[in-house]
C-alpha cells in the first residue's frame, strides 16, 4: 500500500504502508523532548575543561557544538575535537571512560532539573502506544535517558526493557551514524523493515536509521525556527521517507 498523505513540510516521498507498523523506534533527544540545547550548556563546560586538561586552547560554546555535532555522543564527540586538534592518541582509554562518566553525570543532573513534560509530546504517544510498541533508539547513555524519561514523564511509555544506547547497550559503544545500534534494537525486539518504523530528528540519525534498513520519518519538532527548512531538506537527503513537524502529525500520518 502507498501512502499519498501530505504533511506540512511535504509528500510522503516513498511507498509506506501504516497498517503493517509494529513498533516505532523512535530517537530521544530532540526528538522526545527538547534535550538538545539544555544537554550541550552542561557538556560544553565537560568539553572545555577536556581539552584544557590535553593543551587544548580552543574552547567551544553550548550552541557551536550542538549545531556540529547533534545526533553524536560525547565519547564520538570528544575523540573528533580531539583529532581536529592534532591529538590523535592523546586520550587514553581510562582517560575517555573518565571524561564520559563526568560528561555523562553533567548533563543528567541538568536535564533532570530543565527537562518538564509536554503535553504536545505525551498525549499523542499515549494514543499511540495503544496502536504501536514504543521503543528509544539513541547514542545518549542510559543514565542520561532515565533522567530525561522521568522529567518528562514518559518513562512508563518506554520501559528500561525498550531503551537502547549506542554508549551502553552494545559490546562496543559507538554512536549514530553508525547503524549499529537500530540493528541491535531490531535484532531485540524481532522486528525489521516490514514492521517497524524509525522516527529522527536529526541527520546522523536518520542515517543511523536508513543503514539499518528502518524506514524513517524526519520530526522537526525540537529544531529551531532558522534551522528548520535546511532540516527538513537535509533529512529527506539522508532518506527519509516524509518530514513532520509534530508528534500529532505522525500520529494523523499513521492513522
Amino acid at each position: 500500500m502507498t501512502t499519498f498523505a501530505t504533511t506540512t513540510t511535504g509528500r510522503v516521498r516513498h511507498s509506506f504502508d501504516p497498517a503493517a507498523v509494529e513498533v516505532l523506534l523512535c530517537d530521544a533527544d530532540g526528538n522526545l523532548f527538547p534535550s538538545e540545547e539544555p544537554a550541550f550548556v552542561a557538556s560544553a563546560q565537560v568539553t572545555n575543561r577536556c581539552l584544557a586538561v590535553l593543551g587544548v586552547t580552543r574552547r567551544y560554546g553550548a550552541e557551536e557544538l550542538r549545531l556540529t555535532t547533534t545526533g553524536k555522543n560525547f565519547r564520538t564527540t570528544i575523540v573528533d575535537l580531539a583529532h581536529e586538534a592534532g591529538l590523535r592518541d592523546a586520550l587514553s582509554r581510562d582517560a575517555l571512560e573518565h571524561w564520559v562518566a563526568e560528561e555523562r553525570s553533567a548533563v543528567s543532573t541538568h536535564l533532570a532539573r530543565t527537562l518538564t513534560p509536554d503535553p504536545a509530546v505525551r498525549e499523542p504517544l499515549l494514543r499511540l502506544a495503544q496502536r504501536f510498541e514504543l521503543a528509544a533508539v539513541s547514542s545518549s547513555a542510559l543514565a542520561r535517558l532515565d533522567a530525561c524519561f522521568s522529567a518528562t514523564g514518559l518513562a512508563e511509555l518506554f520501559p528500561p526493557q525498550r531503551r537502547f544506547s549506542a554508549e551502553d547497550s552494545l559490546p562496543v559503544p559507538t554512536s549514530k551514524p553508525d547503524p549499529a545500534i537500530y540493528t541491535f534494537a531490531g535484532r531485540e525486539l524481532g522486528v525489521g523493515a516490514s514492521n517497524a518504523l524509525a522516527v529522527e530528528d536529526s541527520v546522523p540519525g536518520a542515517l543511523s536509521a536508513v543503514a539499518a534498513g528502518f524506514q524513517t520519518i524526519g520530526n522537526v519538532a525540537f529544531v529551531p525556527a532558522a534551522e528548520h527548512s535546511e532540516r527538513v531538506d537535509a533529512l529527506y537527503a539522508a532518506g527519509v521517507i516524509a518530514v513532520v513537524d509534530s508528534w500529532s502529525e505522525l500520529e494523523a500520518l499513521l492513522s
